[in-house]
């Protein structure tokens, strides 16, 4: 059967194709055999030898970083209050689904993955509970308990700390006992959880590390300050406690994220902003390399980008998603005017040496004209980014833009997004062109399916961005390389968006 999402909570069709959208009775049809799919989703994690005493929790991760982070603070505190965290979700007493609600796709495969939790649960094997947390539980969760009673507890953010009790008691009560527990409440976050006790889901060499929480912006086609809250910057004692018990456990490298990193510190008066962050975590001992993720176009004060150009441990490569550079829609959209952007872009393509930009632009927001799609797709060609991305344009339930006139057909939205990830290529392309011949430092991440040597340059972000193949030295007195090393490389060739590189030291 297929799973639809599309401006409202909704998981199947009807019988008569209408859509089901919140409020509306129904009953999910057989569910997909679709376990595997399940498993895909979940990000590699070692897990310690299976304690049979021990009531088991798996986790699915769904989404950014900012989830990951989340998924790896519950496992935890799961492990601390008596759980065994395992792999294998059909040999799991309780499935914890982190879902992901930013865009529609997001949403349907954040409802699958319940529904794939459920079905199992359903067949009366080791699974009892299937708990949902993330975004979606958040914004949807009366919703998600009306609609899906198989699910057990669904938990917001404000109530992650009571989950192990919670689960606990639930386990503890005979099957079908009680009506799905509805545990969410107002996305503050005041004062901030701790997050150094983490169950790792990312490999150990590297990590993210949030810095702050919520945003304070209004643009029109996003829902993520409605249950997000508003910006609030973690408190810098907390942050580098994380950032060395991380570096402690094996990370050489750490990604700051945030709704808007850059805008660090601001909302504290006299506070440290992130120059003064970045400074303070440079000072830790084995710490390699800082990245920059989800930065706005403004708060580039002069001493952050000063620290970025001269701070060696900062990664040369700003994540900053701009969304468009038409006018009018960046006006419809409540985002900065592009003789603003442009200007921000030239002054850290001229202070900041090396640097790779990466973005994201949305195609077919409400009123985009053809004329106003062109300029984007010329202006990416013309500036080059080195790193991006482009989505279609997606109605969120209660954001203004979902309401706009003019709205774009789906595929003229998809026929503009793939123009863009098209030009996009082309630009990645070329730069993996110019590294050619060039000697970079590579952190080596993993294996690949052929069993080759995965790794990535500073201008790489986890997951999103292109990777290095790792050869074998040609000179014998150059040990190969190892998963988790930073590693001297002389890249010898490009293939397509990739790079090959030879250990040199």
């Amino acid at each position: 059967m297929a799973t639809h999402c599309k401006g409202g909570l909704w998981l199947s069709p009807s019988p008569s194709g209408t859509p089901l959208r919140n409020g509306d009775c129904f009953r999910a049809g057989p569910r997909p055999p679709r376990v595997a799919a399940l498993h895909q989703r979940t990000r590699a994690a070692t897990s310690p030898p299976l304690e049979t005493s021990k009531p088991r929790v798996s986790l699915v991760s769904l989404g950014c970083p900012k989830n990951t982070v989340d998924s790896e603070v519950m496992l935890g505190n799961l492990e601390r209050s008596g759980f065994s965290v395992v792999d294998d979700h059909e040999s799991a007493d309780a499935i914890v689904i982190n879902t992901c609600a930013f865009v529609e796709d997001a949403k349907a495969e954040s409802l699958d993955a319940i529904m794939e939790a459920t079905q199992l649960k359903a067949e009366g094997g080791a699974v009892q509970r299937v708990v949902v947390t993330g975004c979606l539980a958040q914004r949807y969760a009366d919703d998600l308990a009306a609609q899906l009673p198989e699910v057990d507890l669904v938990v917001g953010f404000e109530r992650y700390a009571d989950l192990a009790q919670n689960l606990h008691d639930v386990l503890g009560e005979a099957a079908g006992a009680t009506q799905t527990a509805v545990q969410v409440g107002s996305p503050t976050f005041s004062p901030f959880p701790e997050e150094t006790q983490r169950h790792r889901l990312t490999p150990r060499h590297t990590a993210y590390l949030r810095v702050a929480e919520g945003c304070n912006h209004a643009c029109t086609f996003c829902a993520i300050p409605g249950f997000r809250g508003r910006f609030r910057s973690k408190p810098p004692g907390l942050i580098l406690e994380e950032a060395r018990a991380l570096v402690a456990g094996g990370a050489l490298e750490l990604n700051l994220i945030a709704e808007d990193t850059n805008q660090y510190g601001q909302d504290r008066r006299g506070g440290t902003g992130l120059a003064g962050l970045l400074a303070n975590l440079a000072e830790i001992p084995g710490l390699r390399w800082i990245r920059i993720l989800y930065a706005y176009p403004s708060y580039f004060t002069e001493d952050l980008i000063q620290e970025i150009a001269t701070n060696p441990k900062v990664c040369k490569y700003i994540d900053i998603p701009l969304q468009h550079i038409n006018n009018l829609v960046l006006l419809s959209m409540n985002r900065p005017p592009a003789d603003h952007t442009l200007r921000l872009l030239g002054t850290l393509r001229d202070r900041i040496p090396d640097l790779a930009l990466r973005t994201t632009f949305i195609s077919g927001f409400p009123g985009e004209s053809k004329g106003a799609h062109e300029e984007l797709a010329e202006f990416s060609d013309s500036f080059g980014f080195q790193r991006g991305g482009a989505f279609a344009y997606s109605e969120e339930d209660g954001t203004p833009a979902a309401g706009f006139p003019e709205q774009i057909p789906q595929e003229v939205r998809e026929e503009r997004r793939d123009e863009l990830m098209s030009i996009q290529q082309r630009n990645s392309i070329a730069f993996a062109e110019s590294l050619v011949g060039k000697e970079i430092d590579v952190l080596v991440d993993g294996i690949g399916e052929g069993g080759e040597l995965l790794g990535r340059t500073q201008w790489d972000a986890p997951e999103v961005d292109g990777q290095v193949y790792l050869l074998t030295p040609l000179d014998p007195g150059v040990a190969p390389a190892e998963v988790g090393q930073m590693r001297r490389c002389r890249v010898v060739s490009s293939c397509i968006m990739d790079i090959e590189a030879e250990p040199i030291a």
